[in-house]
This record gives C-alpha cells, structure tokens and sequence, in this order.
C-alpha cells in the first residue's frame, strides 16, 4: 500500500512513500514541516555532495594514472611475463646413436623410458594439496615423500623450467602416475629413452657408459639439457660428441595447470650417429667368460685382461677386462652405497686392465730382444749360447727357469724354450760377448710401441714404464748395474707394459714388420647409413730387417711344436706363441701368454694376462687357446 504526496500550490504529485515502519518516521517528518518541497530543501546539503564529487574525481584520476603506468610504462613488462607463463620454451632430447659390433650385432641401445618432471612455479601452492599429491606419488613409486620434497626444493621455487623428479620409471608405475598427474599442477609424465647395454660385463671396459651431466658440464657445453645424460667412459666419452646428435626444441602453449595444450613452432632433434667397432662380440664374450671362470676360481687371482687383435689392421677384436661391473646398473644410476662398494673395491673393477694395466712383460718381451739383437748384429740366426743353468757374475746368480740348462741354444731354441741365459748374453753381454746395453734395448723397445701410449680411441691408456741409467740413479740414487740389464732382457725389473702393448707388438711380429695403430671404431655412420669408414693407421714399418723378422717367428713357432706352447700344437690350425711368467712381489708372478694364428698367413693375434697367475702356460695359454678355437671355428682358414 502506497500514500500519494501532492503539493497544494502546483497540484502535483512530487513522492510516493511505500508504508512500513521504516519510513514512516519520514512520513511523520513531512506532515509536521507542512509540505515536502521546504522540507526536501531545508534538510539537502549540497556542500557534502560537492565533497564526494571531488573525492570520486580523485579516485577516477588515480585510477586513471595508475592504469596509464601499468599498460604504458610496464605494459610491455608485464605482457611478456604473462607470455612466459602461456608460452614455454622445452627440449626435445636428440636419440643417442646405436653401437653395433663388426657383425652388425647391437652392443648399445635405446629403450623406452617414463620420466616423471616438475615445473616448480606451477606446483600448487596449497601446501595440504601439495602434500597430499606428494604422498600419492611416492606411493606409486615406492620411495620416501621427504626425497621427492629434498629433489622439488633444490630448484628455484619461482622457475618455469621443467626439471627430472623421477625416471627410469617401470611401465606399471608410469601408468598409475599418468592418471595421477594428468589434473595436477606442476607435474607431466614424459615419455623418453635410456641406454641399455647387451652382455655388458665383458664389455664394459670398451663401451663404458652414461651419467647425469654435472653443473659444470652443463654450463661449459653446448647442445646439453641440465638433464641430459653423457658419457663417462669408454666408447660413450671418447665418440660423445658423436653419438650424443643435436637436441631440438618447440615453442608450446599450456594450460592453467602448466601442461602442453599447443605446439606453436617446432626444431627437430637430429638422432646421433650410429658407430660400428671393430669388435667380434662373440670372441669378446668367449674370452671374457674364460678370463672370469679363471679368477674366481683362485682366491690367489686378483684379475687379467685379454687383447685380440687383426694383426693386418690394427682391429681390435676383443677387449677384456676382469673383474668388470654391471654397465646398465651404473647408467641406471647406482646408489650411494652400491658406487662406494665399486669404487672401494681392492680388485679394483674400474681400472681396465687391458689398457691401463701396466706389468712387468716376463719372457713375452723376448722376441723384440731378439729382433734387436740380430737387427745390431749382436747375434745372427746361427748364434749359439750354451745354457747350463745360468751365468754368474761376480757373487750374483742368474738362473735359467730349467735346472741344469737348455744345452746348446741358438736364437729360435731360446724363444721356443725361453732361454733366460741367451738373453742375458744377447742384452747385457758376457766374458768376451758384447751385448746390447740398457740404451739400444729402451731404443728398440721405444720402436714397437713400449714406454708411451698406442693412441688407442678410449681414455684411460697407460704407457707403461722404460727404465734407464739415468731413472735409476735419480729415483733410486743407485748406480745402473749389468743385473739390472738382464733383467731387463728378459722382461724383469722396472720395465712395466700393458696387455694392450703386447698384442700390438705380437701383431707386427706376426705381420712381418708393420706397427699398426690399435683402434676400436670400424665406421660411422648416420640415419642415411652414409658411412664413414675408419682406414688402418700406420704408425711405422720397416725399421727391422724383415729376414730377422722370419727367424723370430720361427721360433715362436717352435713354442708351439716342441717348447713351452705346446698345449696348443692340437689346434687344427697353426699357431705361433710365447708364454711369460712375471715375477713380481715375494714369490709371486702374473702369467702371460701370446700368440697368433695361423702361422702361414696370420690374421690375429692373441695375448692374455692373469694377475697373480703364476705360470704362463698353466693359466693364461688356456683362455687363449679358447679365443683361437672360437675364432677359427667361424673364420677358417
């Protein structure tokens, strides 16, 4: 119900009043003033109307300016801001190239892989929601929720960079994470690859393998995510470059939760190249075994190493190191514990024997003594020494391995029995003999390749050690003596060579004069299979007389018909060898021995070291003789 209001000088109705007990004291205000226009106007302050209109003004103006600051002065600021949250810069992760063996078998490869990644400054920031989702996920996992926190708080919490939380993650898992995370804020299950390595206990030491690239690196080097993988030793560090290909990138679009709603712009990774070594996998798997099934089952034996090799090239067929690890372990990335172990070990697993194992050679060096000492003419084929158990000099003794002597021995009786006393005579000289002396032995021995690195196409090659006059007397502050010369001849004392150096100089025995440079890289080639193939290097030929190099091979050949490589006369393929007992410590000694076949044509060479073996023919000759028979069984003559 409503009361009409009327001016009784204009006859108009001026207000409409709807009664309630609200407005009814309005009402009762009206009636007593006697009419609503003097009232209306005695009780309106325009002077307060004036005050609000100004401060509305000033409020307007601030807004005004305010406004005009943000979209002119820090619009462009804040437009690019707003762009980066929507608009993401993200890695495309080049796929690491393939490694095969000479035979085309993969060795290395690429498996699918589920990486669980973060953005830190899209995770939620409702720490109850964080945390629930925290716990969800570590469950699924199966690791403690404080870890997945310790990971998220060690990157900038205000950074739109996706950052690795978790990876390697099993198919299962992935899938239940996929559900988890697909409305979650902050968290994106991507899809990836990892290395997988074939057999990888007996090729470790040539394939090596993968580990998170440091801060450092990532800094320094170009081409790198700060979650990319690299190698860290062997074929996957020296050939890195190679294999590793180029990352790619796309420009994308997300969403309010951070996930990638658009592809705006994209560069595609370029793969890595794949390299075929020069490997045969299944020599490399028959002497690894071989070489294993010998040290463990001596508490004695600490370790071994054997080297194959194509004496006409330089290929390297196999590469053995023992004791070696679990390749695909480490790249899974170890624990703490599980690494301390392995690096703690005293056998030492990570040193590659076959390289950077360094030894004293034992009678193996004796066919260079030999090639030397007819190459100075300081003895001719026909020579003759006649052994009846050692030479003494002054009160010092120096003893053939055989009671009694080897008799009358010329140069290939003494490599085919290991004749100590003719290569006392032919290196140090005796009586009215002169021999080589201590400069032209290191002279020779630096020819073929012993006291420095082969150049070998992995890191970690040692260069073995020459021992000279001068050495001593500075190291030791003794005088060199004619003991320290015999000793030298026969592959005793301060001379140190590694496994691999003796393979190589066997391999130029065998071939008739030409040092080879060793390498591990058949080819390379990319997704085109445009190849690029490694030539053999040759590093020098001809500094022997090539006559001299038939007579030692005569006589290497005789250590396998009638001396001490006979074990491998029942071959049915000829062979030539030279077995070595090194001593070293308080009655200790390493076995060596090497070889190559067939004796006609050679086409590899053979050469085995077990630590601690005692003698050459007894553990070393064995595992040879197997890598022979594996070899020729599928490579006849």
């Amino acid at each position: 119900m409503t009361k009409d209001i009327f001016n009784p000088e204009v006859g108009e109705k001026k207000v409409s009043f709807r009664r309630d007990r609200k407005l009814q004291w309005v009402e009762d205000a009206y009636i007593a003033q006697g009419g609503g226009e003097n009232y209306l106007s005695s009780t309106f302050n325009f002077g307060k109307l004036r005050v609000i209109l100004w401060l509305i003004l000033i409020v307007f103006l601030i807004l005004v300016v305010r406004t005009g600051q943000l979209q002119i002065v820090k619009g462009e600021e804040y437009r690019q801001a707003a762009e980066e949250n929507r608009i993401r810069i993200k890695d495309i992760k080049s796929p690491r190239g393939l490694i095969y063996d000479r035979n085309g078998t993969v060795l290395a490869h690429n498996v699918p892989n589920f990486i669980l990644q973060f953005t830190p400054a899209d995770l939620p920031q409702d720490i109850s929601v964080k945390k629930d989702l925290l716990t969800k996920i570590s469950d699924i996992l199966g690791i403690d929720t404080a870890t997945l926190q310790n990971k998220i708080n060690e990157k900038p919490p205000d950074s739109f960079e996706s950052f690795t939380l978790y990876d390697h993650i099993p198919y299962d898992q992935a899938i239940l994470l996929r559900i988890v995370t697909a409305s979650a804020s902050g968290f994106t299950l991507e899809t990836g690859t990892f290395r997988e390595y074939v057999n990888d206990q007996n090729l470790a030491g040539v394939l090596g393998y993968l580990g998170k690239i440091s801060l450092d690196q990532w800094k320094t080097l170009t081409n790198y995510a700060f979650d990319d993988y690299i190698g860290r030793s062997g074929i996957e560090l020296s050939y890195e470059s190679t294999l590793k290909g180029i990352n790619g990138k796309k420009e994308i679009e997300v969403d309010s939760f951070g996930k990638e709603s658009k592809i705006i712009s994209e560069q595609k990774a370029q793969p890595g190249k794949n390299i075929t070594l020069t490997i045969d996998k299944e020599l490399q798997d028959t002497l690894g075994d071989a070489l294993e099934k010998t040290v463990s089952s001596s508490k004695s034996i600490t370790g071994g190493a054997a080297v194959a090799i194509d004496v006409n090239t330089g290929e390297i067929l196999a590469l053995v190191s023992n004791p070696t690890y679990d390749l695909n372990k480490l790249t899974l990335g170890p624990t703490q514990e599980e690494y301390e172990a392995l690096n703690n070990n005293p056998k030492k697993p990570f040193v590659n024997r076959a390289i950077s194992g360094e030894y004293p050679s034992g009678s193996t060096i004796k066919p260079l003594i030999a090639l030397a000492a007819l190459q100075e003419g300081v003895i001719t084929p026909t020579s003759t020494v006649l052994s009846t158990g050692g030479i003494r000099i002054d009160k010092w003794f120096f003893p053939d391995w055989k009671a009694g002597g080897h008799g009358l021995t010329d140069v290939r009786k003494a490599l085919a029995e290991s004749v100590n006393t003719f290569f006392y005579i032919a290196g140090g000289g005796y009586e009215d003999k002169i021999g080589l002396g201590v400069e032209k032995i290191s002279y020779y021995l630096k020819l073929f390749g012993l006291g420095s690195r082969l150049g070998l196409d992995i890191p970690g090659e040692a260069s073995g050690f020459l021992p000279s006059k001068e050495w001593k007397e500075s190291a030791k502050n003794e005088a060199w003596y004619i003991g320290d010369t015999y000793h030298l001849a026969i592959g005793q004392g301060d001379l140190l060579v590694t496994p691999l150096q003796v393979a190589t100089y066997t391999a130029t025995v065998a071939n008739g004069g030409t040092f080879y440079k060793p390498h591990l890289v058949k080819s390379i080639s990319d997704k085109g299979d445009n190849a690029t193939i490694i030539k053999p290097e040759i590093i020098r030929n001809n500094f022997i007389n090539s006559v001299y190099y038939e007579v030692v091979r005569e006589g290497l050949r005789q250590g396998v018909t009638a001396g001490s490589s006979r074990a491998l006369a029942d071959l049915p393929f000829t062979t030539a060898g030279k077995t070595g007992t090194a001593q070293f410590g308080d009655n200790k000694s390493h076995a060596w021995f090497t070889s190559f076949a067939p004796y006609e044509n050679p086409q590899i060479a053979i050469t085995v070291m077990v630590e601690n073996g005692g003698e050459g023919n007894v553990t070393a000759l064995p595992i040879a003789k197997l890598g022979l028979q594996n070899w020729f069984s599928r490579h006849p003559q």
